[in-house]
């Protein structure tokens, strides 16, 4: 029999890879419902929803390819595979990337615009964002079922958005009061505490006289409204100040009285082991005022100026305010020494890079140390259980020791952002005041509606406002898993899909993301969201920075794919890929592996070709002696690449792949057999033939959910072959 043409022509990705999509999609197989033959058990993934802010990364390339290697072997072990993807329309970092190019390219922000009409700019941007994204997820060879694609920001993740906060409401799990908040004066917007990016820098550290104390603190600007000065109780330095006692000292504008409070928190080994506290600036301040139940002045408004409070100084911004605060301190003899070598932590917003100033405003929270009405349970108890008792395991392991810390160590989550884009807060307000013409009514700043949009009050029949706050994005993806399934309605995807079998993404959002989805689907739903949580490392740059826009090392996947081909790629990336372990990029890897996609092509026509007398037999019995021996070995790893398929240690089974499909079969078995079609007995040749072809067709099985486009190109030249390779059964000899 003749070889085929293509297989004559060395591989080539480029005329490949969209040739072999579109028969994929084609197929309809993507989506579990039109797989072929009787498929009982399912096996769902929820894609992680980049965000519709740009394009994807190397690092979103290494998510799709993991993701796409467990559904493609599932699905040829005969499940009922459902790939969901899905975008996240990411308020923040969205809304901040037009912001800023509005800026740029025109001088204007979002305050130039009617709210609709700057939202409309920014759906604009995040549609052609989203196009771009899908158009390089799909490249990846992923083989998602697009007929469900969700996106965080549609009508049906609105409608579960608004069930969540209205049960959450009705509970009591959800309040709007006064806390401290981190607030981001560039976007001039509150930011939750996971998305706050910390960075050290040099800064001097002044000690200050306060009356008979001395205070160290890198923040002056913070310091008119310090009235209360805090010591361990322990602290025998101290012992003669009482606690509650009252002291007057000469301060920053003149004589104060200030109040003496033993707290047990205070560090004794900091600075001088005594402290003023700025309640309205510093979160661990306003713990200890809260606890204390003690007084707090803001200081500085949401700009980031000076109030009233610093009198001379008012109006100022607190970085150029500084230098002349200490400035006065020095003349009035209130500064004992400066240490110019103290590394301070700065927090920052991690979607902006603007400097956090804490605040303390009136915002919405979950409550995630409150019972729950008729559990007696709290969010945080129903977020460790499940992981606690191995419902959800999470891979790598030692990643469930960081999770529990971050548990203990929640405080209530902040959930609104003084943004436009995103799920607007489902609450409304009626300006009528209570007592107006007796009606029973609820005051001005209460809400009147909390859940599905109305038109007009229900007790006054007047017009009502919504709140103008957006829910921070976490909020609408913490129901991912079950939102895109139907959920709030009681649809057949939710009770065949959910839980998923797997959520698969970086280590860097266990706390953004898997937490919060913990935490959402056994309040919501009664039950975990996913039983394993698989978590990657880092793809960083090859100095191992990480890669970022500003350092200008990012790396586009297309660019890659375009030079090598995707099959190279997904390789690369995931060889030597152990979960939880950042790998350095390195092109070299690319290459390597494109060239092992080439060697799997040359296999194939070297064993056609030499085979051609011969037609493969799958069950085979009569080898010779060394055959069998070389089948029995062949076997063995093939049993534990599957094992290790099955404990999802991809990492592993793609150097074993490698290891055979390379050094063995071609540099091993291969060039040995060319001898035995040259002397061998009939017999030999024959044996030697049944076992290339049957090795061939294992090993090209094996390798589809690796790199599905040169294995599904070489199945349609297999002369035995029948349909597509990806819902081939995978070999099921090797599951004993």
């Amino acid at each position: 029999m003749a070889l085929p043409d293509k297989l004559l022509k060395p591989y080539d990705p480029k005329a490949t890879e969209e040739r072999i999509y579109k028969l994929w999609e084609e197929s309809g197989f993507f989506n579990p419902d039109k797989l072929p033959g009787e498929r009982k058990e399912p096996f769902t993934l929820v894609m992680p929803p980049p965000n519709v802010t740009g394009i994807l990364s190397i690092g979103h390339a290494l998510m799709l390819t993991i993701e796409d290697i467990m559904i493609r072997y599932n699905r040829m072990r005969g499940k009922k595979t459902l790939w969901l993807p899905g975008t996240d329309h990411a308020a923040i970092a969205t809304q901040a990337k037009v912001e800023a190019d509005l800026y740029k390219k025109e001088g204007k922000t979002r305050h130039d615009f009617p709210r609709e009409d700057f939202l409309r700019l920014v759906e604009k941007f995040a549609q052609e964002s989203h196009d771009t994204i899908i158009r390089q997820t799909k490249s990846m060879g992923a083989s998602a079922d697009w007929s469900r694609e969700a996106y965080t920001l549609d009508d049906k993740r609105t409608l579960a958005v608004r069930t969540a906060f209205k049960k959450m409401y009705d509970d009591g799990i959800i309040y709007r009061g006064y806390r401290i908040v981190n607030w981001d004066p560039k976007l001039k917007t509150t930011v939750s505490d996971d998305e706050i990016e910390w960075k050290e820098e040099k800064t001097p550290l002044y000690y200050l006289k306060y009356g008979p104390f001395t205070i160290a603190t890198a923040r002056p600007e913070t310091k008119f409204g310090d009235k209360y000065v805090v010591m361990h109780p322990d602290d025998k330095r101290y012992k003669k100040w009482k606690d509650g006692q009252k002291i007057e000292v000469e301060w920053i504008n003149g004589p104060i009285v200030a109040t003496v409070i033993k707290d047990s928190v205070i560090d004794m080994e900091f600075g001088t082991g005594v402290m003023t506290i700025t309640p309205a600036h510093d979160t661990a301040d306003f713990e200890i005022a809260e606890r204390q139940k003690l007084d707090s002045e803001q200081i500085i408004d949401e700009k980031g100026l000076l109030l009233p409070v610093a009198g001379e100084f008012a109006g100022q911004h607190i970085k150029k305010a500084r230098p002349l605060i200490m400035e006065k301190l020095q003349k009035k003899g209130l500064v004992e020494k400066i240490d110019e070598s103290y590394i301070h932590r700065v927090a920052t917003n991690s979607r902006g890079g603007g400097i956090i100033e804490p605040q303390i405003k009136l915002q919405w929270f979950v409550a995630v140390n409150k019972e729950i009405p008729g559990r007696k349970k709290t969010l945080k108890n129903l977020m460790r259980e499940p992981v606690e008792k191995g419902e959800i395991k999470i891979i790598p392991e030692f990643f469930s020791k960081t999770y529990f810390h971050w548990i203990d160590n929640l405080r209530d989550w902040c959930i609104s952002r003084q943004i436009w884009y995103g799920h607007r807060v489902p609450v409304w307000y009626c300006n009528k005041f209570a007592h107006d013409a007796g009606i029973k009514h609820p005051r001005a700043d209460e809400p009147i509606h909390v859940g599905e949009p109305i038109d007009k009050c229900p007790y006054c029949g007047l017009a009502v406002e919504q709140d103008p706050d957006t829910l921070d994005t976490w909020f609408s993806s913490g129901l991912w898993t079950f939102s895109t399934l139907g959920w709030p309605e009681d649809s057949k995807d939710l009770k065949t899909f959910h839980p998923t079998d797997v959520l698969e993404t970086g280590y860097d959002i266990l706390f953004f993301w898997v937490a919060r989805m913990i935490l959402m689907t056994t309040y919501l739903l009664g039950d975990i969201p996913f039983r394993t949580v698989y978590l990657h490392g880092l793809v960083r740059a090859p100095d191992k920075q990480k890669m970022s826009k500003s350092k200008g090392n990012i790396i586009d996947p297309l660019d890659i794919i375009e030079k090598y081909g995707t099959d190279a790629l997904r390789f690369a990336l995931i060889f030597n890929s152990a979960p939880g372990i950042d790998q350095a990029w390195a092109e070299d890897k690319v290459r390597g592996m494109k060239n092992f996609a080439n060697k799997l092509w040359n296999i194939t026509r070297f064993v056609l070709e030499t085979t051609k007398e011969y037609k493969y037999d799958s069950n085979f019995k009569n080898y010779e002696n060394m055959d069998e021996v070389l089948k029995t070995s062949r076997d063995e790893l093939f049993k534990q690449i599957t094992k290790e398929m099955e404990g999802m240690k991809l990492h592993l089974a793609s150097e074993n792949l490698y290891y055979y499909g390379w050094h063995k079969f071609a540099d091993d078995i291969i060039e040995k057999s060319k001898n035995i079609f040259k002397t061998g007995s009939d017999s030999e040749k024959k044996s030697r033939a049944q076992f290339l072809l049957d090795t061939l067709t294992k090993l090209v099985k094996m390798l589809h959910p690796f790199m599905p486009f040169v294995t599904e190109e070489i199945w349609s030249v297999l002369p035995w072959s029948k349909g597509l390779l990806m819902v081939q059964p995978w070999p099921h000899e090797y599951d004993k």
